[in-house]
């Protein structure tokens, strides 16, 4: 005799962002899945990985705010990190074995002189325990097996890096940098240049873009809140495109833009900052999101829309 099935629990169809504060411990992938289950959502993604190791901002995206994941993992990222100075690791953070120990003889000036020296565009090497691929495969797998491949340098630019605390052998900074920056490199850099080594001890993601940790939530608070209460934790989806200039349609250039229409910038109540910008945010005149679209050549062209019931 078979056991009945259960029932299905019917998705909901949500629009909008999630602030989410992850966990030690927790791959975004495994955040993103309770997160979707909590709402019951029919459609989810995150913007970007952020390592186990790592807590902080992951910006999670429901239905038609997975349109738009793909500017947050080309946006800047802020950090607050700590490196302990005097060890390298296998990994370069804390999860890996200590394969170098040296004397820790600097003291907190010639901390900031070493830091001053990775601001602006700098050569990262990947580090061997990563995600980027190399043939097909991860490179992880390649250094779990006892391998080293090798890696072509990859140019990020370090856009902000301050001390904020030194008690030695431990030195705690804030970075803002591109897509792409390899934190464990940055701190394991660092310390050669300070002549001890260093590997990662902590590593906290509070910036995301313009998205801060100011509106994120924690798993556990989602947990122990109701249906209702969770819903006032989502952002609009127009979250994701903040630092875009705006422009604003009237009812025919809604309609037409809607159809995937190109429309001349001359018929439309643009300012200069968007007819010059790379890619605005389009909205209808009761200010509903319609969607992102490019100026340039005399048109303003649709790119990505919004879906909704009004559409």
């Amino acid at each position: 005799m078979t056991a009945p099935q259960r029932p299905r629990v019917p998705r909901r169809v949500l629009d909008g962002v999630l602030l989410l504060d992850k966990p030690l411990g927790l791959s975004s992938n495994d955040a993103l899945i309770r997160a979707k289950r909590l709402y019951l959502a029919k459609k989810a993604g995150h913007t970007g990985t952020l390592d186990p190791l790592a807590t902080g901002l992951l910006p999670l995206c429901f239905g038609e705010a997975t349109k738009f994941s793909q500017d947050l993992l080309e946006a800047d990222k802020t950090y607050e990190a700590t490196m302990r100075l005097g060890v390298r690791t296998t990994t370069g953070d804390a999860e890996g074995e200590a394969i170098d120990t040296r004397a820790v003889t600097c003291d907190e000036a010639a901390v900031v002189a070493a830091m001053s020296g990775f601001l602006g565009e700098i050569t990262q090497i990947p580090p061997m325990y990563s995600a980027l691929k190399r043939d097909g495969k991860p490179l992880y797998e390649y250094a779990r097996a006892g391998q080293t491949v090798e890696r072509e340098g990859r140019r990020v630019t370090i856009l902000k890096l301050d001390l904020l605390a030194c008690a030695l052998p431990d030195v705690t900074f804030r970075v803002t940098c591109t897509k792409g920056t390899y934190v464990r490199t940055l701190a394991e850099d660092i310390g050669e240049a300070l002549g001890c080594g260093a590997h990662l001890v902590a590593l906290r993601r509070t910036g995301v873009g313009a998205l801060t940790l100011e509106n994120s939530v924690t798993l556990d608070a989602l947990s122990d809140a109701t249906e209702a209460e969770r819903d006032t934790w989502l952002q609009p989806v127009d979250a994701l495109l903040s630092t875009f200039p705006s422009v604003e349609l009237n009812e025919d250039a809604t309609r037409r833009f809607l159809h995937g229409q190109r429309l001349k910038l001359s018929e439309l109540s643009i300012s200069s900052d968007a007819a010059n910008a790379p890619r605005v945010r389009v909205y209808a005149a009761e200010g509903r999101l319609l969607g992102v679209a490019k100026p340039g050549e005399g048109v303003l062209a649709p790119e990505r829309l919004v879906v909704t019931a009004e559409s």
